[in-house]
């Protein structure tokens, strides 16, 4: 069935007239169209859909992208997202501005780290409210991830239950209100010739930007396209975003990307894709199966994210129990299935 460009006479007005449309791959809970219009310009056309959703919850998605969107064009000098040119709310329509895409390069992840820290700086405490507060691991979450450990026989150390019900009050969002794109994966992120734009920001969100920046060591949490970044390499990207973010704050990076880490570890809904998060326990599953999303799978993912984490607090003041026990569990996972393999590195990224 051919979907029909949602362009109505106020678009037109506004926009111009659609002379030629062609749509893209998008997720079920969109569509996108590449539109050129009578002047010759090329915009881009986004409709949010229900995909499987209630129209209230697409109404929610539809006027969260427009928001983080919105707050996303106040970046000066080159862009970070795509600007906003027209909308239709009741057909939950967007007419964003058009991206030259350049494709795919080897040294990709500067650009992406400098572009990440110049969205996240664009919103303070005055935006409060603006997006929903980032939302992060829970008690259940905590609780999951101990049963993970006593259902694969891995001793718990007496403090990890103290530290990481501490964890969740770090991690509180409330103090930050940096602008979060929500799922900066690859595809989202677009290399043009002005720089790294990011696209599709409807689960943006006010937080501490760590959570992003901690993609980088803990395998794109939210990505089917999980992969791992080498010393180097992540040495270098960290240290592009801690120096793009204190030059526009004029402050350093709030926060423990240690803390950022292990938030990601518990929580199981991080091991699935969007359409199956908040329906089960994921972390519950783990001894029984294992279960594929993208090109890796659910214990691949949870061994890197465990032996990341247990690197980061072998000296930990707050987290040295947390720590321990992610060693344990990783070792443990190998010994049950030594067939498990590392994520792809990051020279493997998909182009797209």
């Amino acid at each position: 069935m051919v979907k029909r460009l949602p362009f109505d006479d106020a678009l037109r007005s506004s926009v111009g007239v659609p002379k030629r449309s062609r749509l893209l791959d998008s997720s079920p809970r969109s569509r996108v169209w590449r539109v050129r219009l009578a002047d010759r310009s090329l915009v881009i056309v986004k409709q949010i859909t229900d995909g499987g959703d209630t129209g209230a919850d697409a109404d929610t998605r539809f006027a969260r992208e427009v928001a983080g969107l919105r707050l996303a064009g106040r970046a000066t000098g080159p862009a970070v997202a795509p600007a906003v040119i027209a909308t239709d709310a009741p057909a939950r329509v967007m007419v964003l501005d058009h991206l030259h895409d350049l494709g795919r390069t080897d040294d990709w992840m500067p650009g992406y780290a400098e572009s990440l820290a110049r969205l996240h700086a664009l919103t303070g405490p005055g935006d409060a409210g603006a997006l929903p507060a980032w939302s992060g691991p829970t008690a259940a979450d905590v609780d999951s991830f101990l049963a993970l450990a006593r259902a694969l026989d891995v001793p718990v150390p007496p403090r990890a239950v103290e530290e990481l019900t501490a964890l969740l009050d770090r991690l509180d969002p409330a103090p930050h209100h940096a602008l979060l794109h929500g799922d900066p994966c690859p595809g989202n992120d677009l290399r043009t010739a002005e720089g790294v734009r990011f696209v599709d920001f409807e689960r943006a969100s006010l937080g501490n930007g760590l959570v992003e920046l901690a993609y980088f060591r803990i395998g794109f949490p939210t990505c089917w396209c999980a992969m791992s970044v080498t010393a180097a390499p992540l040495a270098e990207v960290e240290d592009v975003y801690r120096t793009t973010w204190r030059g526009l704050t004029g402050r350093e990076v709030p926060g423990d990307l240690a803390d950022a880490c292990a938030g990601w570890l518990i929580q199981g809904d991080a091991l699935v894709e969007r359409a199956h998060r908040g329906t089960v326990d994921q972390l519950a599953r783990v001894p029984a199966e294992d279960f594929a999303w993208g090109r890796v799978s659910a214990r691949e993912r949870l061994v890197h994210r465990l032996g990341v984490v247990a690197g980061m607090t072998r000296d930990h003041e707050r987290l040295h129990a947390v720590g321990r026990l992610s060693s344990a569990l990783a070792v443990r996972l190998l010994e049950c299935w030594p067939k498990l393999r590392p994520l792809p590195t990051h020279e493997a990224r998909p182009w797209f």
